[in-house]
């Protein structure tokens, strides 16, 4: 039956595009062509506009996107923004009507499982495609489950990735709307993707293929078999098998993954025969549409069905951000995979590097010696930053999955509040700071390092460990070190802070929103949950001393060329080095528009009230002290606001004397943040030209629940 807000599939035209969608569209008119096409229906998006005009989401949404320019938020503050918006979708009430309107538009669709995909209009195209960005439910049972998976595709809209990809094709995300396919579930039992054109190689096909259905393939939790083939005749080139380990099926609550059959291990999951029905599809759909087309399938039994298709995006591969951005957004068993190499060869490899260039002083080089250190330094600190934006970013994403995981279970009204379960665990942070406290309890009793008593040699042994760690991230020598360092133990308050959370009650809320059938799954997802929160501030620490090292290295061979601007190739062939190639830089802001202002430059004039993003609960006052280099920290005092671009390593050793912290940089999962809360203290991320805007000793006000700074005095 067509209403206002659903569209069987059959009835599907192209003026209704705008409404239902390029997926939608290409589904009918494949249908129309004889292609086996689930039953189904296109949920407009007019709906959409109709549950954001009746719950009032709409003011909200655009409340959240212009806290600040969109174009300047980082990754860190986008991942934020999506999951406060998807917490509003889902605590939404279905407004009266609409609801009942759904559920009976959809009823011809009877009581099998089903398949609930987006399909927002206007987005897939040839200059542009959304595969992967937007989400997909199946074996969706009954209407209540139909009306929650519709939610959360249309919250999808507003997933982190998604709001990239539509700020770097210059499309305005307020403007966007997002309609749905609802279909008849296709438990197939191979599925696939094929391209009509490789991308690479005009005259190949491409076809993936993995047993089972095909989320494994699209969330990367499954490795597909590989063929590519002959574009004009479909004979198989080449073959690439898979490890063949395991496939996506039907599981409570919807799919998941599932040993393969050990009879399918040794097997491909096509043929040659299905390679050549596949081949003949990808060209049906591409002479029905015009340009090459990505079309997914899967068949069931002998029957082979079209899931959706899409032109092939003309961006070139350089250009194409799209796997990055859904880097950030893996799965459950992608993001354990990538905890074991974060855990046995990145980061002990990191950290390896680090402790070597600590304890190789560069002032004791000769010229020769030197020059080859630079090279050896500066590849080994691109390479590692490489793997922390390929690996330790995207496995930050373990906190927001369990976020938005629990906030699917429970919707409490603070989409952050089950961070209090992974707060306190031991970080590097951590024991480095429980040292530090350590130290300033025994300056302060008035112990002796060169004393005779226990107490007096401990104290000269931190002393000793920490006048190392902060002369080297300070970039301090000798006794400028330790009185640095005497100083700031000498004022730092002994008083413990507690983050306030209790984490036995939050831990029997969050086990009991996954019940006892889920309880293995929620122990294995909240323990990678908490690896994710230790690595996240983990591998900032150990990243930091590679970089110092390089750093270090490259400031002593300047010193000695009386150059302090040399580029690090120059100064080491100028030392006498032998020339060699060095890997790209990595640009860390690469969640940035291209082309995007640089963030922190203040308006004119400076306003009472500055906003930015929540990010640490509780509110403070207390005047501002402004870091803008890492000297600056020696004069910080208790009970200041700690002002700065971002809380980087060096820092954290003045987080305990600070009242509350403000970062330009925004994120609840950057360095400042975690510390702040891990110390219980107000934090507000994110705040655009904070260190510009904000001047030393001015009165704060602090707000870490709504994301404010308000500057009590203004002369």
């Amino acid at each position: 039956m067509r209403t206002p807000w659903i569209v069987p599939l059959e009835s599907v035209t192209a003026d209704l595009a705008p409404e239902v969608g390029g997926k939608a569209l290409a589904l009918a008119r494949l249908g129309e062509t004889g292609e086996r096409v689930p039953r189904g229906a296109a949920v407009t998006a007019s709906a959409y506009r109709e549950f954001l005009r009746r719950t009032g989401l709409g003011a909200r949404i655009r409340m959240e996107l212009t806290r600040r320019p969109l174009e300047s938020l980082r990754w860190e503050e986008l991942w934020d923004a999506s999951l406060r918006i998807r917490s509003l979708f889902l605590r939404a009430p279905w407004p009266t009507g609409l609801r009942e309107d759904l559920i009976r538009g959809l009823e011809p669709l009877g009581e099998a499982p089903r398949a609930v995909r987006s399909s927002a209009p206007g987005e897939d195209g040839g200059a542009s495609s959304f595969a992967g960005l937007h989400e997909t439910f199946l074996m969706v049972r009954g209407p209540e489950e139909t009306l929650e998976a519709l939610r959360k595709v249309w919250a999808s809209l507003w997933s982190d990735g998604a709001l990239m990809y539509r700020r770097e094709l210059g499309l305005d995300p307020r403007r966007s709307a997002m309609g749905a396919v609802v279909q008849e579930m296709v438990e197939g039992d191979r599925s696939g993707v094929a391209f009509g054109q490789d991308p690479t190689d005009p005259s190949r096909s491409v076809v993936e293929a993995v047993w089972g259905l095909n989320q494994g393939l699209v969330d990367g939790s499954v490795e597909p078999d590989r063929w590519l083939l002959d574009r004009r005749t479909g004979a198989v080139r080449e073959h690439r098998p898979a490890m063949r380990e395991h496939r996506v099926g039907p599981a409570p609550g919807g799919v998941g993954l599932v040993p393969l059959d050990p009879l399918l291990r040794d097997a491909p999951p096509l043929e040659a025969g299905d390679l050549g029905r596949i081949h003949g599809l990808a060209m049906r759909a591409e002479g029905r549409f015009g340009p090459p087309q990505d079309v997914e399938w899967t068949f069931r039994g002998p029957d082979l069905w079209v899931l959706q298709s899409r032109p092939i995006t003309t961006l070139a591969q350089g250009e194409d951000k799209r796997s990055w951005y859904r880097s950030l957004t893996r799965s459950f068993e992608n993001l354990k995979a990538l905890r074991r190499t974060l855990e046995e060869e990145i980061l002990p490899g990191m950290g390896r590097d680090g402790a070597a260039f600590r304890e190789r002083d560069p002032v004791d080089l000769a010229d020769r010696d030197l020059g080859e250190e630079i090279l050896r330094r500066e590849e080994a600190g691109r390479l590692w930053t490489r793997a922390y934006r390929d690996a330790c970013i995207p496995f930050a994403h373990g906190v927001r999955l369990f976020l938005q995981m629990v906030n699917d279970r429970l919707r409490p009204e603070d989409p952050y509040l089950f961070l209090g379960l992974l707060q306190g665990e031991p970080t590097e942070t951590g024991r480095r700071n429980g040292l530090f406290l350590e130290a300033a309890a025994l300056v302060q009793q008035g112990r002796d390092p060169k004393g005779p008593t226990p107490e007096d040699r401990r104290l000269g042994d931190l002393l000793e460990t920490l006048e190392a760690s902060l002369g080297a991230e300070l970039g301090l020598e000798g006794p400028e070190a330790r009185r640095g360092l005497e100083s700031l133990l000498a004022r730092t308050p002994l008083g413990t802070r507690e983050a306030g959370r209790d984490r036995e009650t939050l831990e029997a809320a969050y086990r009991g929103g996954f019940g006892e059938a889920e309880g293995d799954f929620a122990a294995e997802l909240l323990d990678l949950a908490r690896a994710s929160w230790r690595l996240r501030d983990d591998d900032n620490l150990i990243l930091e001393r590679v970089l110092s090292g390089a750093a270090a290295a490259l400031q002593e061979g300047r010193r000695r060329l009386g150059d302090p601007l040399l580029p690090p190739l120059e100064t080491a062939t100028r030392l006498g080095a032998t020339p060699r190639e060095l890997p790209e830089p990595v640009d860390l802001r690469f969640g940035l528009a291209s082309g995007s202002p640089a963030p922190g430059s203040p308006e004119a004039g400076t306003p009472r009230q500055l906003t930015g993003q929540p990010a640490g609960p509780g509110v403070a006052q207390g005047p501002a002290r402004v870091v803008r280099s890492r000297e600056d920290c020696l004069d910080f005092q208790p009970g200041e606001v700690l002002v700065c671009d971002a809380v980087d390593p060096s820092m954290t050793f003045v987080v305990p004397l600070a009242s509350a912290v403000v970062e330009r940089r925004g994120g609840m999962l950057i360095h400042g943040a975690i510390v702040a809360r891990e110390y219980g203290l107000p934090c507000v991320t994110g705040v655009e030209g904070a260190t510009e805007r904000l001047r030393t000793g001015e009165p704060l006000w602090v707000d870490g629940y709504l994301g404010l700074v308000v500057r009590q005095e203004v002369r």
